[in-house]
């Protein structure tokens, strides 16, 4: 049942890093599963048993939620902006009381106050949050790919940034990858791939799989270097790393809306649309919820 559940987790976290301006690392945080995610892949080459059965699931439901939600993802936030925000808003808020509940253990174990340094944290880290998706230029970006050596080099390190920031919560990756120009060349070349597995195409693999290789080499390797550095901040800063966590979460909202130019059609909006839109948020953040506390009381 553990398996089955950490599946659906993987599913939400797949969708969430393909969405500019939701975190995954975020969603992992609002389902109660990120301190597993980060020892786990720290502990890989220490105990990869149990680190490969922690990180399974969550990777097989991860690539469902990538294959199946980019064929989606354009169509729902180009013709359904709001509705398909507000529940991926939900899905984040959803989990603050399983993060609350975490700074607040950590600040018992410790036996600390928030202090000055996890005020800062929050401050600083909701700006970087808020500011972000600010300075993403809409026109300067990539839709095709050329498999040249330049590019190939290119895309490893854009997989190992973005990998990084996929991992910290609150920051999306995606965002990153559109702020570099990246983005939708990356999602165009997965499109390519899965549509030439579809044909059995061995060409169209081939050619798309050349391109997505690199990214995907940077991807596992960002991810393995920003664990370790976050294992070290819980271990050394916890409850300073708990409040710039939180400090992301809260604003992560605002990126979303931003990104994907939701403020500029809020007056247009149908009553019928923001009521799902509210319905949809509130479900979306008592099914994060439950997920969190589900797994809080495994632990």
């Amino acid at each position: 049942m553990t398996a089955i559940m950490d599946i659906i987790k993987g599913v939400f976290i797949g969708i969430a890093n393909i969405i500019p301006g939701v975190s995954g690392g975020t969603m992992a945080v609002s389902m109660g599963i990120y301190d597993r995610i980060i020892a786990a892949v720290s502990n890989l080459f220490k105990d990869w048993k149990a680190s490969v059965r922690t990180l399974l699931p969550l990777l097989i439901g991860c690539a469902m939620g990538i294959v199946g939600f980019t064929y989606a993802i354009e169509f729902l936030l180009s013709e359904h902006t709001f509705v398909t925000c507000m529940a991926f808003v939900g899905l984040i808020l959803g989990g603050l009381p399983t993060l609350l509940l975490s700074l607040r253990r950590e600040m018992k174990r410790i036996g600390a106050s928030i202090g000055l340094a996890g005020v800062l944290a929050f401050l600083i880290l909701f700006a970087v949050a808020v500011f972000l998706p600010m300075i993403n230029a809409d026109d300067d970006v990539l839709r095709t790919f050329t498999a040249a050596p330049g590019t190939l080099i290119a895309l490893f390190l854009v997989g190992v940034v973005a990998s990084a920031t996929m991992v910290i919560p609150g920051v999306s990756g995606s965002l990153v990858m559109m702020i570099l120009g990246y983005y939708y060349g990356i999602i165009n070349t997965i499109k390519t791939f899965l549509e030439a597995l579809r044909h059995f195409d061995i060409g169209g693999m081939f050619s798309a799989g050349v391109l997505l290789l690199p990214f995907g080499i940077g991807v596992l390797l960002g991810i393995f270097l920003i664990a370790r550095l976050i294992t070290f901040l819980f271990e050394k800063y916890g409850v300073t790393t708990y409040c710039a966590i939180l400090g992301l979460i809260i604003a992560s909202p605002f990126a979303i809306f931003y990104n994907t130019g939701l403020f500029g059609q809020l007056g247009s909006l149908s009553t019928g649309q923001i009521l799902l839109g509210l319905v949809l948020a509130v479900g979306c953040g008592v099914f994060t919820y439950l997920l969190g506390k589900d797994n809080d009381t495994e632990k």
